[in-house]
């Protein structure tokens, strides 16, 4: 077992005992934790149970509304999109779940070079995106880690006109505290990474060989990126691996451990539902398979439980279930995305994915029905280029200070879609959200909007504030 100084104490123990007491639908109970959660200041673990056990219709209706008002409040209507890059699908690990694991044999195996990972910038460019998170199997060429910092560095470089990258985040195998100072040097957005499932014994039954065996060296990992410097963190759980309602309370404690640690939670949570994997018989049938119904309620009970974390949903779900879960509390989406390495350069071929999407709409189809919807599409990243990240965006983000640079930024790259990317369809859409969204902002902000826009239109580029 490698050095386990930085892991954090997971206590399963008081999961379960938190878990193992009886529930029952309370709407006296329910009006108190919805009361509480008003105060947007995030729930107790004590608290989540009797929502999770919500089967009422009436309750559920009420929990729900309560995560609209909430992300409202925080987030108003805006949506922060990225790309998925998968620069290679080696991997020396054998996860039950994952299309990637090291005994499938029929799998294409492919490490992208920067020729390679330059044209699938190029082509994610031309789509619009902005933002993309690397991703890589856990085994890298010979080069190692250089392979991956090289990557990074490729992705930054390269150029489509006035167009470029403007932030890389980052979904790699765990490192040292060493190797994670190397990564931030490159300078990375958020970095990511998966426990894929808190509960001991089902993680050692999904990962039988390869380093990612070793739980603890997994779950330390945010903790030695964050002893690295790298303040902006991403964790998630695989759902359907085992019980959601365990997953949920487990995401609660490393979040909390690592607030109280470093002064600042995770940046991202991430809700990942297993799908398909090319021959991966565990992900065909779950052992512990999620309704849509409790996917609905667990992202409704994370926007309330930990408010200012931003929660991600990916092109695994269904276009219907990705817009209903915009409303209760997701704030981050992939869009037009490839899970194989070369799927942008060659769409037309999926071999050698990661696992099966569930939703395959280009970007332009999103940003236009995310329009249609009343969402603003967000391609900002002025917050990390500014340095408002970890501790410095909570400080801005809890007094509700960020939304005055966010809402005009967001509209500011809405525009910039639309003069460069947009289809006729998407661009009438567009268009009015815009005018909608101005005409309903505060005239201090409204003016500065209205400016930012005004320079896209005649022009320039990146344009933030």
């Amino acid at each position: 077992m490698r050095g386990l100084s930085e892991a954090f104490p997971l206590d399963e123990a008081s999961i379960q005992s938190v878990l193992g007491r009886p529930v029952a639908d309370d709407p006296a109970r329910v009006a108190d934790i919805l009361a509480k959660a008003h105060d947007m200041k995030g729930l107790e673990d004590e608290d989540l149970p009797q929502l999770m056990a919500i089967q009422d219709p009436d309750l559920l209706h009420e929990l729900f509304d309560t995560a609209r008002w909430v992300k409202d409040q925080l987030y108003g209507n805006r949506i922060v999109l990225f790309a998925p890059l998968y620069v290679s699908n080696l991997c020396a690990n054998e996860c039950l779940y994952c299309a990637f694991r090291a005994s499938n044999r029929d799998l294409p195996r492919r490490a992208l070079g920067r020729d390679e990972i330059a044209a699938e910038v190029g082509h994610l460019l031309g789509q619009g995106h902005k933002r993309v998170v690397l991703v890589a199997g856990e085994a890298y060429p010979k080069e190692g880690l250089d392979y991956i910092l090289d990557a990074i560095r490729t992705v930054y470089g390269v150029r489509r006109g006035e167009e470029c990258m403007r932030r890389v985040n980052v979904n790699i195998a765990p490192l040292d505290v060493p190797d994670f100072r190397r990564l931030k040097e490159v300078e990375i957005g958020t970095y990511q990474l998966f426990q894929e499932t808190y509960h001991r014994a089902t993680y050692a039954r999904m990962h039988p060989r390869g380093l990612k065996a070793d739980y603890d060296w997994r779950l330390g990992c945010m903790d030695r990126a964050m002893l690295a410097g790298i303040d902006d963190v991403g964790i998630g759980a695989l759902f359907g691996l085992y019980d959601w309602r365990f997953e949920l309370l487990a995401i609660m404690q490393h979040a909390r451990h690592l607030e109280d640690r470093f002064g600042c939670g995770p940046h991202t949570i991430s809700v990942p539902r297993i799908e398909p994997a090319e021959g991966s018989a565990t992900s065909e049938h779950p052992p512990h398979a999620v309704t849509d119904q409790d996917f609905r309620k667990l992202i409704a009970i994370l926007r309330l439980a930990v408010p200012y974390t931003g929660l991600i949903l990916s092109t695994r779900e269904r276009p219907e279930i990705r817009k209903e879960a915009l409303r209760l509390g997701i704030s981050q989406i992939s869009a037009g995305s490839r899970t194989n390495p070369g799927g942008y350069e060659d769409d037309a071929f999926e071999g050698g994915a990661q696992f099966s999407l569930g939703d395959h709409r280009t970007l332009d189809e999103v940003v236009c029905d995310l329009a249609q919807t009343g969402f603003i599409p967000s391609f900002c990243t002025s917050c990390y280029r500014m340095g408002r990240t970890g501790s410095d965006f909570m400080d801005m983000a809890k007094p509700g200070e960020i939304k005055a640079h966010c809402h005009p930024n967001a509209l500011s790259t809405l525009q910039e879609f639309v003069e460069d990317h947009a289809s006729p369809a998407t661009r009438l859409a567009a268009e009015r959200l815009l005018a909608g969204s101005l005409e309903e902002m505060e005239p201090g902000a409204r003016a500065r909007a209205e400016h930012m826009v005004a320079r896209v239109k005649e022009g320039e580029r990146d344009v933030f504030c």
